[in-house]
């Protein structure tokens, strides 16, 4: 191989390969009015208003209020409402099975990620246009609020309204089972009087509504932002595409599934445009960074706004694939892929670290509203400061070739490395990632709710992956190493995440300036189900492709270049048929589910290290891993949330009611006078 070429391949792999961590108020819209019933994607059912929270009333009647649309990174009112209808009364982990199911593996996302207040350029959209109506996002003046008569109603009674929040009272007359929708103001509270007539008996109803605005801050690594999750996974060809092999040569080519769409040549030495084939790629939410709507932390931000009808939550997702403590939360890094645009072709090379981007944020906010803060911040990091990609190179990349280009790279770790890093650079960084977090949490880390990461190697109750090429066999180089694996395994199991939750809750001899102020909440409860459910977790419940296609001995493709272009798998399938957002019993995402969920192409490098066209074997390899292998699946990042939920409701104190008591009181009968 040319010293060039080399020299190009190792410049790409060593910052990529895996890229793992672990209006006011008005008289008229006091109308009557139902909340508009809006066409649902999926055939998914619609949600009705959430339970109301139960409030002292007299006569069995009760004012029930709640904010509408109350996750505010959604436009759209139809996309809250999908999720409000699917985890009434049931976990994120049981929705997401059941989103998964009804819209057959291709996922609730696909849609609704060109339905948000921030753009796929990950920029927040000011103002953001809401259900029609234009919201400033991180500094909003008004909530959408419906309000209604609940309880023991009698039928035929009439409902005087009136609404005070401290300027001229306001009101209207209607039927009581009529819903009544208005715009609540923020950050003050309006005082809602119903006057129930029935017969010649009336009964006055008070409550107080207030809408409490939460802000919530997502940051971290690939596991905080969603990686191996593309909110609209690669669309796929039943058609071979060729790779070449690092040595080059007659017979060194290999076939894997094409992209759906794609026109140029399939074929190992012809042309083929790199940005026309970036076209027909994965979508994220945010490309630089791969953040999805998948990720535990948007799921768990989404669930809050869900299970509490008083509250609005305001979420700014920042975390970034392949991030570290100093490059990536502190410090800007390299971004991981394109926007891709049929009008351009730029690129973003770097993405801004995401403190910084809080800080200027919250400056923004606070310009405007003075008193606005940051209520919580949902953290994973720390993997990347130790190697981890280098410890998972080092078990599955097997054949000779690879493993020495790669350790002449600097890309294959080991354990000693990396306890070492853990032992010194880890502390080190937690030091100055506080000493960042502190100003913009008022000194109060135990609002930061640090999820910790699962191991991924784990089946049968904790038992380690037996290693092979099964889930892996995607890359002709890869191959699960069985000594190696257990080993790494152990680390991360018995070193790796007791350390991490140590330096985060200032535990086991951690040296912390403040212990009381310096405690993050730590999050681990999800661990013990991922014992069961790590990379080569199979079950007679997996999709049908997956039981028939990607073979337990890892023989699932076509080896003769001859067939291969026409049907690349063994089990005579199309590729098209694979669904990324299936149940499976693996909550971890292995190498073949890599590329055929995303099968990326890291386009967001210097011109100098971009192979030298879309067959390289450089490509071959980044396309196998780069779109999230080794992370979890959207089933493992719900399962994630949920454990998340409680720390997130008791920091908020969200635990008890989060509304004032409605008071009732009997009125004497109308004079005909009045």
């Amino acid at each position: 191989m040319a010293r060039a070429h080399v020299s190009s391949v190792i410049g790409i792999v060593l910052p990529l390969l895996c890229t793992l961590a672990v209006g006011s108020l008005a008289v008229g819209s006091l109308a009557a009015q139902q909340i508009g019933e809006q066409p649902l994607s999926d055939g998914i059912a619609e949600a009705g208003p959430a339970a109301p929270i139960p409030d002292r009333a007299a006569g069995g009647m009760q004012i029930s209020w709640e904010v509408r649309n109350r996750f505010r990174l959604f436009r759209e009112e139809r996309d809250f409402q999908i999720h409000a209808a699917a985890e009434s009364n049931q976990s994120i982990l049981a929705a997401e099975q059941a989103f998964e199911r009804q819209s057959d593996g291709r996922g609730w996302a696909r849609n609704a990620v060109n339905r948000l207040c921030i753009d796929l350029g990950g920029h927040v959209s000011e103002p953001c246009t809401r259900d029609n109506v234009k919201e400033s996002y991180l500094t909003p003046t008004e909530h959408p609020v419906t309000v209604r008569l609940t309880g023991a109603v009698p039928v035929g009674a009439v409902c005087a309204w009136s609404f005070d929040d401290g300027d001229s009272p306001r009101g209207t007359t209607q039927d009581c089972t009529e819903p009544i929708d208005f715009r609540a103001r923020y950050g003050r509270a309006t005082s809602a009087t119903v006057d129930v007539t029935s017969g010649d008996a009336t009964q006055r109803l008070t409550a107080q509504v207030k809408v409490r605005d939460i802000l919530i801050a997502g940051l971290g690594d690939s596991i905080a932002s969603g990686e191996g999750n593309p909110d609209r996974a690669v669309p796929l060809s039943d058609e071979g595409f060729c790779f070449r092999s690092y040595l080059g040569g007659a017979g060194r080519e290999f076939y894997r599934p094409s992209r759906a769409g794609y026109k140029g040549g399939r074929a190992c030495g012809t042309s083929g445009s790199l940005q026309s084939w970036q076209q027909f790629g994965a979508l994220w939410m945010n490309a630089a960074c791969h953040r999805s709507l998948y990720s535990y932390q948007t799921r768990a931000a989404l669930a809050l706004a869900v299970r509490y009808p008083h509250v609005a939550v305001t979420y700014l997702p920042l975390a970034c694939t392949g991030a570290s403590i100093p490059e990536g939360i502190l410090g800007s890094q390299r971004a991981r892929e394109c926007l891709t645009a049929k009008s351009s072709a730029k690129c973003q090379g770097t993405v801004n670290g995401q403190i910084a981007q809080l800080r200027d944020a919250l400056a923004a906010a606070r310009h405007r509203q003075p008193e606005r803060k940051l209520d919580l911040v949902l953290m994973t990091i720390g993997a990347n400061d130790i190697n981890f990609s280098g410890l998972v190179s080092d078990v599955i990349v097997d054949a000779a070739t690879e493993r020495a280009l790669f350790r002449r790279g600097g890309l294959i770790g080991s354990v000693d490395g990396s306890r070492s890093s853990l032992e010194r650079d880890l502390p080190q960084a937690f030091t100055r990632l506080r000493a960042a977090l502190r100003p913009l949490l008022d000194n109060d880390l135990s609002r930061v709710v640090f999820v910790s990461y699962a191991n991924p190697a784990l089946a049968n109750g904790g038992a380690p992956c037996p290693g092979g090429k099964a889930g892996f066999d995607v890359h002709p180089s890869f191959n699960a190493d069985s000594g190696r694996l257990t080993a790494v395994t152990e680390y991360v199991r018995n070193e790796f995440l007791p350390g991490l939750k140590a330096l985060a809750s200032c535990q086991s001899g951690v040296i912390c300036r403040d212990p009381a102020g310096d405690r993050m909440t730590f999050v681990d409860a999800h661990q013990s189900a991922f014992a069961n459910h790590g990379f080569c977790a199979r079950a007679d419940s997996d999709p049908e492709f997956d039981r028939e296609c990607f073979s337990a001995k890892g023989d699932s493709f076509v080896g003769s270049i001859v067939e291969a272009p026409h049907q690349p798998l063994v089990c005579g399938r199309g590729a098209s048929a694979f669904r990324a957002y299936l149940p499976r019993a693996r909550w971890i995402r292995d190498a073949n589910d890599s590329y055929f969920t995303a099968m990326t192409y890291p386009q967001a490098q210097s011109s100098l290290m971009q192979p030298s066209d879309i067959h390289d074997a450089t490509w071959g390899l980044l396309s196998a891993v780069y779109g999230g292998a080794v992370h979890p699946t959207a089933e493992g990042h719900a399962a994630m949330a949920d454990a998340a939920m409680p720390a997130i409701a008791s920091q908020l104190h969200l635990n008890a009611a989060d509304a004032g008591d409605v008071t009732g009181e009997p009125l004497p009968p109308p004079t005909p006078q009045q």
